[in-house]
């Protein structure tokens, strides 16, 4: 009844060949995207510019398990001042000059750089002060589902939403909460139709970027609603990984997109495409994990998989099955071929020892690392990646560090639960045992070590791994070749705290053994005086990292004196 009455207040109402219904206002610009039922699935808020044209100027898209993610067209502004007055003949630079700089500091090609920094973005004053402003897209987890109550999660190239004209580089991307990418993908392929409906051929996109990151997840996403082009008919995934020469392949539209349809009263929402079901997500799913297509070129993650057998729908996760009914809006759907059974004894829940991690579907979905866009202290488990992403790269590329790490088989990985998976290596069998608080983060890792063992063809390795809930169960009191020790924030300003936990881990340490330490000031002194040798201490601030973070949030702030140590016992 809305969709028939929606014409009187001036708007339109177009009902698409999947049952999906669009909803544009008077200006003739989308407003709302919904499922054959209803459920709205994007809405788009459009204003005017300085020059009376129409902008969008704020949106939300809903993910499939429910959760809605807000996004603000450059909504995050970063500003560089620089002092151009003791160049000689600075009073000749004018903006292009500035590009030419930038071009030949960032080694991108000027045109790149033109594309995104406009006049109004690169301003030189008469005191010869450049100021140079980077626009980008922000995107925002609406926890109330408007942006009243929003916190910043990931952003992306400053896009031309009134005239879509390239595909975007998402920053940050690992902080996106599950299903962003797709539905942002929908939303942006949603408005590139409406524009191109009266174009004779639709315009051609490219990947552009400041710099890009191609990576296979991003041509994948790509893929779905997009169809590569290459130049000289090379091979486009091969040209697109080629990061100098991704721009060189075109998207253009893929005859049929992704169709997104909410069920179960908002309890599960499925995604088709061709007639084919790909994915199931259910928002009461403790896992936090949807349900995929099974595929003969590759494991599905954590082998949860959905699948179409007469007229029902059958989710298979960890050698257990369960039924649900097809809605007659989402098909006739394409039955999948053959019956795909558990082909692997180790799964990713096997890895907890004790009490298993009791979750509510929205905790486990939430479960990624959110960053201040502002100067506000960086969170205790999104602080971790900084370090365990440094100490990866320092095995890979100092081979003593290598060498040295790699002689221990037992290890030890205390309170690092946001960067469990990167404490453990993939090339050399050992056994771990780990210690955490947060059940949601465990539980993550867990599901992406097993992805990552799994493509490995190592899954038997899992059982080297047990997890144990500090709160619920005591940690075996086994000696450790490698410990991972994180001294959390609650206990920095009590000495006599990190002085037990110094004790507990000189116990733990073998006698030569090695343990990378993270804490305020105050661990280095004591460890110092209870004998351990302090073979380097870093602020973790200073490590490369965190200052690639700053590159993108320049006001990004960890917690004071946070420092690693790497020690080792005599």
């Amino acid at each position: 009844p809305y969709a028939e009455q929606f014409d009187e207040s001036g708007g339109r109402v177009v009902r698409l060949p999947a049952g999906h219904y669009v909803f544009y206002g008077g200006h003739g610009r989308r407003l709302l995207l919904t499922d054959p039922h209803g459920n709205p699935l994007h809405e788009c808020e459009w204003g005017k510019n300085d020059q009376g044209r129409d902008i969008l100027t704020g949106a939300r898209v809903r993910l499939d398990w429910g959760q809605w993610v807000g996004l603000k067209p450059s909504g995050l502004v970063n500003t560089t001042a620089l002092d151009l007055s003791t160049r000689a003949g600075w009073q000749r630079l004018r903006a292009d000059d500035l590009r030419h700089m930038a071009a030949r500091a960032l080694q991108v090609p000027v045109e790149e750089v033109r594309f995104f920094y406009k006049e109004q973005d690169l301003l030189i004053s008469s005191h010869g002060t450049a100021t140079i402003r980077h626009r980008k897209d922000a995107l925002y987890v609406l926890e109330n589902g408007t942006f009243e109550r929003c916190r910043f999660m990931a952003c992306m190239g400053a896009m031309h939403w009134d005239d879509i004209d390239f595909l975007p580089v998402v920053e940050l991307f690992q902080s996106l909460l599950p299903g962003t990418g797709s539905a942002i993908f929908e939303l942006i392929r949603g408005l590139y139709d409406d524009q191109n409906a009266d174009r004779p051929t639709p315009r051609a996109l490219r990947y552009r970027g400041i710099p890009t990151y191609p990576s296979q997840a991003a041509f994948r996403l790509f893929s779905a609603f997009f169809t590569a082009r290459t130049p000289r008919g090379e091979q486009p995934f091969q040209l697109f990984m080629d990061a100098p020469r991704s721009h060189e392949v075109t998207w253009l539209p893929a005859s049929e997109n992704p169709r997104r349809y909410v069920g179960r009263g908002g309890q599960c929402c499925v995604t088709v495409r061709q007639r084919i079901l790909e994915k199931l997500t259910l928002a009461d799913d403790e896992a936090g994990l949807s349900y995929v297509a099974p595929s003969p070129q590759r494991v599905a993650p954590c082998e949860r998989t959905v699948e179409v057998h007469d007229h029902e729908l059958i989710l298979n996760d960890r050698g257990r099955k369960t039924t649900l009914a097809i809605d007659p809006t989402w098909g006739p759907l394409v039955e999948t071929p053959g019956d795909s059974l558990s082909s692997v004894s180790v799964q990713w829940s096997d890895v907890f020892s004790g009490a298993f991690p009791q979750l509510s579907g929205r905790e486990a979905y939430s479960a990624v690392h959110l960053y201040p866009e502002d100067d506000t202290e960086i969170g205790e488990l999104a602080s971790q990646p900084f370090v365990v992403d440094y100490l990866q790269d320092l095995f890979e590329q100092d081979a003593s560090m290598a060498a040295l790490t790699s002689r221990g088989t037992r290890v030890l990985v205390h309170l690092f639960d946001g960067a469990i998976s990167g404490c453990i290596d993939s090339r050399h069998l050992r056994a771990y045992t780990v210690a955490y608080e947060s059940g949601a983060y465990a539980q993550k890792q867990a599901q992406a070590l097993w992805n990552r063992f799994a493509a490995l063809n190592r899954l038997s390795w899992l059982q080297q791994i047990r997890m144990y809930s500090v709160t619920a169960t005591s940690i075996p009191e086994n000696l450790y070749d490698l410990v991972y020790e994180w001294i959390p924030f609650a206990r920095f300003e009590q000495p006599d705290q990190i002085e037990n936990m110094i004790d507990v881990l000189i116990r733990r340490v073998a006698v030569g053994g090695t343990a990378f330490v993270v804490g305020p000031a105050a661990a280095g002194y004591i460890m110092h005086r209870k004998n351990l040798s302090i073979e380097s201490s870093e602020r973790v601030s200073d490590l490369p990292p965190f200052q690639i973070h700053r590159g993108i949030l320049p006001r990004a702030r960890l917690r004071s004196e946070l420092t690693l140590y790497r020690v080792r016992r005599p």
